[in-house]
């Protein structure tokens, strides 16, 4: 009789009953053990010792609180370095300001003293001139500018447009042609000068400025230049002469129409008036160099005979 394997699936008598899923221990162990044994026995290491140590926000708030103080240090000693080094500054701005005070006043008395031995010298020259005869030559200085001039004139203002502004123009003065900036120009002013030395005006001065033979009116960016000097406006010319003869001549002479054109189209303002008493300062920085006739020597006759002996032998 044919003996048949012994059926594995029924359990042996008197043992426990098999589990319908012990075919999947393997999904079994894995659902009901999700944590590895490594990071079990980790966690169960970190739970015996977690009772030693401080909660986690505790230590939190300390580690905050030890920034928080930390932060309150260095802005502390910040501030008291800016305490500290702020006197320092603020007496070394004070240092510079007292000395740019003091080499100004300084320059100021420089200039000073300047202007009275340069009065003293011009006076010294006209006293010792006047002792030889000298009027020819102190005429010479009041022409040249180089003594102050006084006397009965004319006072003549030109001024910008109330409306010209610095962006009309794009920051400069042209110097030629015709513009609708409403701005005084240098050759505007250069008409106006030369109009009145052409009516008879004797002697000249821009905002101060005497005018020699010599001057120069020109522009340089927004300034006009006279003699290097920068003028701004308005621009007061003075002139030295017949003040009612001076007004009527220029008015009526093709520069004072020229002069009315540019107020009448571009709003340049301009004013004449007589005036009794005109002041004129001397050119700064003028010398005047007088020419004086040499002597003839006197020719002995023994020159004269050798240049005669000389002659003739030339002529044969």
């Amino acid at each position: 009789m044919p003996q048949h394997p012994p059926d594995r699936s029924s359990p042996a008598p008197g043992a426990a009953p098999r589990r319908p899923d012990a075919s999947m221990s393997l999904l079994t162990n894995v659902m009901e053990h999700s944590l590895d044994d490594g990071y079990a026995e980790a966690a169960a290491r970190r739970g015996e010792v977690g009772s030693s140590r401080l909660p986690g926000a505790l230590g939190g708030r300390l580690w905050l609180a030890g920034g928080l103080v930390l932060a309150a240090i260095v802005v502390t000693l910040g501030a008291a370095q800016a305490q500290v080094s702020a006197p320092t500054e603020a007496k070394e701005r004070q240092k510079l300001i007292d000395r740019i005070q003091s080499e100004t006043a300084s320059a100021d008395r420089l200039q000073r003293d300047v202007d009275t031995l340069r009065d003293s010298v011009s006076a010294e020259q006209r006293a010792a001139l006047d002792q030889h005869g000298g009027d020819g030559n102190a005429l010479l200085e009041l022409v040249a500018a180089a003594t102050p001039a006084r006397g009965p004139g004319v006072r003549l203002v030109v001024d910008d447009a109330r409306e010209a502004s610095v962006a009309d123009s794009g920051g400069q003065r042209l110097s030629s042609g015709f513009t609708d900036t409403g701005r005084v120009r240098d050759r505007d002013l250069q008409r106006v000068v030369n109009g009145l030395w052409a009516v008879g005006a004797e002697a000249i001065s821009v905002n101060g400025q005497r005018l020699t033979a010599l001057s120069a009116i020109r522009a340089a960016g927004e300034a006009i230049l006279v003699d290097n000097k920068p003028l701004a406006p308005p621009y007061t010319v003075l002139a030295i002469g017949d003040g009612e003869r001076l007004s009527q001549a220029f008015q009526g002479s093709a520069d004072g129409r020229y002069l009315r054109s540019l107020r009448d189209n571009y709003g340049i303002r301009t004013s004449v008036s007589i005036e009794d008493k005109v002041r004129l300062a001397a050119a700064p920085s003028l010398i005047v160099r007088y020419a004086s006739p040499v002597p003839a020597r006197p020719v002995s006759d023994g020159g004269r005979q050798a240049g005669g002996a000389g002659s003739g032998k030339g002529s044969k």
